[in-house]
């Protein structure tokens, strides 16, 4: 038996369109215990979230998986039926997504759309399912949960919202949970509601989470590993603590000199990473980060720098390695 509770190996997600083949997942690899909380960073349109749907069997066409393993509890979930993956999803991994505005049903009170979870994937009689959604509400923070009930989403503020659909996403005790973006559509004192509450929720359920974000901040604060995607690829991954004190991916580094902050040496203008990402349907023929990196050399605009491990639990897809002796800001 697998010491990890998920397993990506090698994933490729594509979108056919009229100009092209587009990669928006292009050959992602790594793993999640049960209990770890995962956080999956990057800008828009580096594949984060497209590698969260992926897990789920998620793409619609014109996209398609097309290679890779999901090994979920040791089975590959690529080659379950649609009707295998039905029972899999809300049961066993269920998905928290980003705007709350639409992931609620509008014409269905929040009682009803909590017990369709708990109707579809558990045996409770009707009186078990609703003590089950009163306790989910409870725990997600939803006062007076019995008056509610009958509430619909637009009786509710974006935060509570939110938080229902936490409790719809934990309603089964699911091993995996997937956050994409969860509080982009919040304020800040709500999101830091809302990210604890996931986090002792997870603690309390034993839970693995995956947390999409493109927020560094946040991850910093409550992830135990983190992946960077640039461009459909993951380009560093390393446990969290390792990767803010000393990133070794010049793009890592970049984002991470672009996070304003209210200590240390006080610069005249915020650093920011050069230029922007290249349009997937074309990409530089060596490293996509080259034409933005300040250590490119001739050698990463020829050649796509492999995955390679740097120390034990590090690894990062690059030429040259950013040094670990000090961090600056900026992109190098």
């Amino acid at each position: 038996m697998s010491e990890y509770l998920l397993e990506v190996k090698n994933l490729k997600t594509c979108f056919e369109l009229f100009r092209g083949t587009v990669k928006a997942v292009d050959g992602v690899d790594f793993t999640l215990k049960t209990g770890e909380i995962l956080g999956i960073v990057g800008e828009s349109g580096g594949g984060k979230s497209v590698t969260g749907f992926s897990l789920l069997g998620l793409i619609d066409a014109p996209g398609r998986i097309t290679g890779g393993e999901i090994l979920f509890r040791g089975e590959d979930l690529l080659k379950k039926s649609e009707e295998e993956m039905r029972r899999i999803r809300g049961k066993e991994i269920s998905m928290i997504f980003q705007d709350p505005m639409t992931s609620l049903n509008p014409l269905q009170t929040i009682g009803r759309q909590i017990d369709e979870m708990l109707a579809l994937h558990t045996d409770l009689s009707s009186a078990g399912r609703r003590a089950r959604i009163l306790e989910l509400l409870n725990e997600v923070g939803i006062p007076t949960p019995e008056d509610r009930l009958d509430c619909y989403p637009h009786q509710f503020s974006g935060g509570m919202r939110q938080r229902v659909v936490i409790a719809i996403a934990l309603a089964a005790n699911p091993r995996l949970i997937i956050a994409d973006e969860p509080t982009t559509a919040l304020d800040v004192t709500v999101q830091a509601q809302i990210l604890k509450l996931m986090e002792n929720l997870v603690k309390k359920f034993g839970s693995a989470l995956i947390l999409v974000t493109h927020d560094l901040a946040v991850v910093s604060e409550m992830t135990h590993r983190v992946v960077v995607m640039y461009c459909g690829k993951i380009v560093e991954e390393a446990p969290t603590a390792e990767l803010i004190r000393a990133p070794r991916h010049p793009y890592t580094k970049g984002l991470l000199g672009s996070i304003p902050r209210i200590t240390g040496v006080r610069t005249p203008r915020l650093p920011q990473i050069p230029g922007m990402a290249p349009h997937l349907f074309d990409l530089p023929k060596g490293c996509s980060f080259a034409p933005r990196c300040g250590y490119a050399t001739e050698r990463c605009r020829e050649e796509v720098p492999a995955m390679r491990e740097l120390s034990a639990g590090r690894r990062a897809a690059c030429h040259n390695p950013v040094s670990t002796e000090k961090r600056t800001a900026g992109n190098g």
